[in-house]
C-alpha cells in the first residue's frame, strides 16, 4: 500500500545527525530558512526528550489532524520530508481556527514550546510542540485533495506524481534514493575516480540493439514549412520565368545605357536594379523548389539537413564516451540518464533510467570484478549507517528482508562462477525437476528467474558470473582466448537478479574491428573510439550498475516505476 503508517519515534537512530548536534541540547536550527527541520528534533537518541523546553518554529505538511476537547485543541501529525517519524503538534483553539489545520495535506508553519507529552494512552512521542503562534497555513479542501489519509495502492499514487512525495513510502524511496546517490559520489571520490559528465544526445549506439529514441527537428522544421506553404504558396514556374524575363529586361537595359555612353549614376542605378531583379530570382527559384515533407535523397531522409547534420539519439549509455576520459585521467566514471526506446510494460523496465557507469585504466577484468564488488558493499553499508529509519520503514511496510538482505550483502565475500559453471548448475537443477519458463543451454542470456535462483537458492548470497558467450555481448568486451567467449561480467543479488553489468574493454583494434564487422555495426560512427585503440592503446575495464535496480534491491520494492520520482514507460510521460 502506498501510505503505511511510519515506526514510532523511539525506533529511529539519529543516523542522519552529526554527533554535535545529537548530543547537543540545544536544537539545530535550519541555515537556511527560519525553521527546525523535524528530523532535528526526532533523530536524536533521546527522541528529542533532551530538547524540552525549548522554543522552535518547524514547517510541514499535516499528515492527519483531529480535533478534541469538544473543539478545544487539536492535535496534527506533521511532516516535513526530513525523515519519517512525525512530530505531534498540539493547538488550542485560543490561537487559530482549528478547522483550517487539520486537514490532510494542509501545510503548516508554528511556533511553540517543546515539551514531555504526558504518560500513558500508549503515547510513543518522546517530545510534542505546543503551538503558541501559527506563522502561516496553506489550506486544502479536504473533498478534493487526491491523497487522503486513507492508504492508496502504489499504482493509484503514480497518477498523482506532483504529489506522492508527501507520502511516506515515496519520501522514504526518495531520501534512500539520496543516500545512495551520495554514497556512489563518495565511494569513487574515496578511490580517486573522476565524475566526468557524458552527453545525453548521442550519434553512437553503445548496445548495438537500435532501441534508441531520436533527436531531430526536422519534424517540427517540416510542420512548420507546411504551414507556411499553405498560407503562402510557393511561387509557379510562371512566377519563375517572369521572374526571368524581369532579370533578361534589366540586363538590356544595363547594356543600352553602357552603349549609349550614360552617365556613371544612370548605369549605377541601373545594375543596382539589375542586382534586385537577381535577387529576386534567386529567391523566387529557392521558394519553388520548396516541398511539403521530410527532405529527402535517394528515397531516404536526409539527416544533413537535421540539426546535428547527421542522426543523432538519446545515449543508451555513457560507457564509450567516459572511455576517452579513462584514456587520459585513468579513473573517471559517470551517473547520469539514459534511455531505451523499448517497449516493455515489466515492472523492471523504464524508458528513462540512471546509469552509474566507471571505467578503469590499467585494470583487467579481476579489477574490475573487486570494484564493483567493493562499490555494492559500500552503498549497503552507507544505507545501513545513514538511512536506517527510512530502511525501518520499509521493512514494516513492503519487504520484511530488506534491511537482512543489506547485512547479508555488506558483509559477505561475493561468490565467483564462470557463466559455463553457471549453466551446468542450472542444468543439473533442471535435470533434477526444477522448471524454468526459459529454456537453459549454453548461449542463453541469463533470465532474471535462473539469476534468482542461483543468488537466492543455490549460494544464498551475491554472486559475479563472467565469462560470457560472445554473441550475446557487446562488441567491446574483450575476446578470450578461446574465441567463444569475452571478459564480461555480471554481478547478481537476491531480489533483482542482475545488479551490475561489466567487462573488460577490448583494447586491440584489429580485434574490435572484426568484432564491428561480425555483428554488422558501420565503422564511421566509431572512427573516434577506435582512434582510442590507434593512439595509444591500453588495457581498461568498467561496468554500469543500473540506480534504479539497486533501489529497488535496498528496498524491497516489486515495481521500478515507485524508486524514481518521475517515471517513463511506453504511454506515460508525465509532468
Amino acid at each position: 500500500m502506498g501510505d503505511e503508517i511510519p515506526p514510532p519515534v523511539d525506533q529511529l537512530a539519529a543516523v542522519s545527525l552529526t554527533n554535535d548536534e545529537a548530543s547537543s541540547s540545544t536544537v539545530q536550527k535550519a541555515r537556511f530558512s527560519d525553521r527546525v527541520r523535524i528530523n532535528s528534533i526526532l533523530g536524536r537518541p533521546d527522541g528529542g526528550a533532551g530538547l524540552a523546553g525549548q522554543k522552535v518554529r518547524i514547517s510541514g505538511w499535516v499528515k492527519t489532524g483531529r480535533e478534541q476537547g469538544k473543539g478545544a485543541f487539536a492535535f496534527l501529525e506533521v511532516n516535513d520530508g526530513s525523515c519519517p517519524a512525525n512530530l505531534q503538534v498540539m493547538v488550542d483553539a485560543s490561537v487559530s481556527d482549528l478547522s483550517k489545520l487539520i486537514a490532510t495535506g494542509t501545510c503548516v508553519t508554528v511556533d511553540g514550546c517543546l515539551k514531555i507529552p504526558p504518560e500513558g494512552k500508549g503515547t510513543k512521542q518522546k517530545i510534542e510542540l505546543s503551538v503558541v503562534e501559527v506563522i502561516d497555513v496553506g489550506t486544502v479542501d479536504p473533498g478534493k485533495y487526491p491523497i487522503p489519509k486513507t492508504k492508496l495502492t502504489l499504482e493509484r499514487l503514480r497518477e498523482f506524481l506532483h504529489l506522492r512525495a508527501r507520502t511516506n513510502s515515496i519520501s522514504a524511496i526518495a531520501r534512500i534514493r539520496h543516500a545512495l546517490a551520495m554514497a556512489t559520489h563518495t565511494f569513487f571520490d574515496e578511490e580517486g575516480f573522476l565524475y566526468v559528465q557524458t552527453p545525453i544526445i548521442t550519434t553512437s549506439d553503445c548496445e548495438g540493439a537500435g532501441e534508441m529514441f531520436q533527436v531531430t527537428t526536422l519534424i517540427s522544421t517540416t510542420e512548420k514549412l507546411e504551414r507556411e506553404l499553405i498560407e503562402h504558396p510557393p511561387p509557379t514556374e510562371a512566377d519563375v520565368e517572369a521572374a526571368r524575363v524581369v532579370v533578361k529586361e534589366r540586363g538590356e537595359a544595363v547594356a543600352q545605357l553602357k552603349a549609349a555612353k550614360a552617365s556613371k549614376e544612370a548605369i549605377m542605378a541601373s545594375v543596382a536594379e539589375l542586382n534586385d531583379a537577381k535577387l529576386h530570382l534567386a529567391r523566387t527559384e529557392e521558394r519553388s523548389r520548396l516541398k511539403p515533407g521530410l527532405p529527402k535523397v535517394d528515397g531516404k531522409i536526409d539527416y544533413s539537413q537535421d540539426f546535428f547534420g547527421r542522426q543523432a539519439f538519446l545515449t543508451v549509455s555513457g560507457q564509450l564516451q567516459v572511455e576517452t576520459y579513462a584514456c587520459g585521467l585513468s579513473d573517471v566514471y559517470t551517473f547520469g540518464p539514459t534511455f531505451r526506446a523499448e517497449n516493455s510494460h515489466t515492472s523492471r523496465h523504464l524508458a528513462e533510467f540512471w546509469m552509474v557507469e566507471p571505467e578503469l585504466a590499467f585494470a583487467d577484468l579481476e579489477d574490475d570484478m573487486n570494484c564493483a564488488e567493493a562499490y555494492v558493499k559500500y552503498m549497503c553499508k552507507w544505507l545501513l549507517e545513514k538511512r536506517y529509519d527510512d530502511m525501518e520503514l520499509m521493512a514494516k511496510n513492503f519487504d520484511k528482508g530488506c534491511i537482512d538482505r543489506l547485512k547479508l550483502v555488506a558483509s559477505t565475500p561475493f561468490g565467483r562462477l564462470t557463466y559455463t559453471e553457471a549453466i551446468k548448475i542450472l542444468e543439473e537443477a533442471v535435470a533434477k525437476g526444477k522448471k524454468f519458463e526459459n529454456d537453459v543451454e549454453w548461449g542463453i542470456d541469463l533470465a532474471s528467474e535462473h539469476e534468482r535462483y542461483l543468488t537466492e537458492v543455490v549460494f544464498q548470497k551475491p554472486l559475479i558470473v563472467y565469462n560470457y558467450p560472445k554473441g550475446i555481448k557487446a562488441f567491446y568486451m574483450r575476446l578470450n582466448d578461446d574465441g567463444k567467449t569475452v571478459a564480461a561480467m555480471d554481478v547478481l543479488v537476491p531480489k533483482v537478479g542482475e545488479l551490475i553489468g561489466g567487462s573488460q574493454r577490448e583494447e586491440r583494434i584489429d580485434v574490435i574491428m572484426e568484432r564491428l564487422e561480425e555483428i554488422g555495426l558501420p565503422v564511421e560512427p566509431y572512427e573516434w573510439y577506435l582512434d582510442l585503440r590507434r593512439y595509444g592503446t591500453a588495457k581498461h575495464s568498467g561496468f554500469g550498475l543500473g540506480f534504479e535496480r539497486m533501489v529497488l534491491f535496498a528496498t524491497g520494492m516489486d515495481n521500478i516505476r515507485d524508486v524514481i520520482p518521475f517515471p517513463r514507460y511506453p504511454g506515460r510521460a508525465d509532468l
